[in-house]
């Protein structure tokens, strides 16, 4: 038994990654990882002959079902839906010293959205972990050729989407520093200035807390947004610099309370679009380790 814990510790990084680019949540995640250990707990070991390709292909699978139920719920969603941000650092791992930011950004998650879930396994599991055809077939239970095409259509169905811009982590992070400091100041002209003209917000409220019911479009409205909040909160407003998800991004606290998680996109000199998580369900894991840091 001992054993067996310990092949799964090992292994439970891997499918916790590949189950939160499937599904965008942490909690999710967290459900398929303890999911597969019921089932690897249950299973034969006599008949697994890779142990790591059958716990990915179990973690993909189940994380297929799950995201085949969560589109349907997300139909119903209250306004516009975000992923839960998940608090990162910039260090290697062993499992993932390639592993690229741009992998794990809010916007290549929403990006994602656009696939089937057995497309964006195939697409996953091969262009992000670098899995063989062989155990891509494996995983979603598919021939080698049909995952080819799947992989390959992903590919063209994205490329056209994909951020063009390739900013320094320090450019994307002195614009962010700047940002954070023209709104803790109220500087109108200052916030103006670092975004795009043709600007987008989306933002996710969940039906808990209000929110946007639609993207908005235009940095000076978005402007106006923010030095609002400044305005009237005043010095009960606080930011703080935080990696989600693989970049720099802030944190916004009233009166102590964490109240949004935004990411930034930039073309280098000033910033694009900006996703705004305000859904307190999906704050609570960042709110918690700042409670307790």
């Amino acid at each position: 038994m001992d054993d067996d814990a310990g092949t799964f510790n090992g292994l439970r990084p891997r499918m916790h990654k590949i189950a939160y680019r499937m599904l965008g949540s942490v909690a999710e995640a967290e459900d398929v990882v303890q999911d597969v250990w019921l089932r690897w707990h249950a299973a034969a070991r006599e008949v697994i002959v890779n142990t790591e390709a059958w716990l990915v292909a179990v973690t993909t699978r189940m994380s297929i079902d799950r995201l085949r139920a969560a589109k349907i719920q997300r139909e119903r969603y209250a306004g516009m839906w975000l992923p839960e941000p998940q608090m990162t650092d910039f260090r290697a791992t062993p499992e993932g010293a390639a592993e690229r930011s741009e992998d794990i950004s809010m916007a290549f998650l929403l990006l994602l959205e656009r696939l089937t879930p057995e497309a964006r396994a195939a697409f996953l599991l091969r262009e992000i972990f670098d899995a063989d055809y062989d155990e891509v077939a494996q995983a979603i239970g598919k021939t080698e050729v049909a995952c080819r095409q799947l992989v390959s259509r992903a590919k063209a169905q994205l490329r056209d989407e994909r951020p063009r811009h390739v900013v320094p982590r320090e450019t994307h992070l002195r614009l962010l520093r700047m940002f954070a400091q023209a709104l803790e100041r109220g500087d109108f002209p200052a916030i103006n200035a670092l975004l795009a003209e043709d600007a987008m917000l989306i933002g996710d409220g969940g039906g808990k807390v209000p929110s946007l019911p639609r993207p908005m479009a235009g940095g000076r409205r978005i402007a106006q947004l923010f030095y609002a909040s400044s305005l009237r909160y005043g010095s009960k407003l606080s930011v703080k610099l935080e990696v989600l998800n693989g970049q720099w991004a802030l944190l916004r606290f009233i009166e102590g309370k964490l109240e949004s998680g935004s990411s930034f996109e930039t073309d280098g000199e000033r910033f694009v679009c900006i996703h705004v998580q305000r859904n307190p369900d999906k704050l609570a894991r960042i709110a918690a380790a700042h409670q307790n840091s």
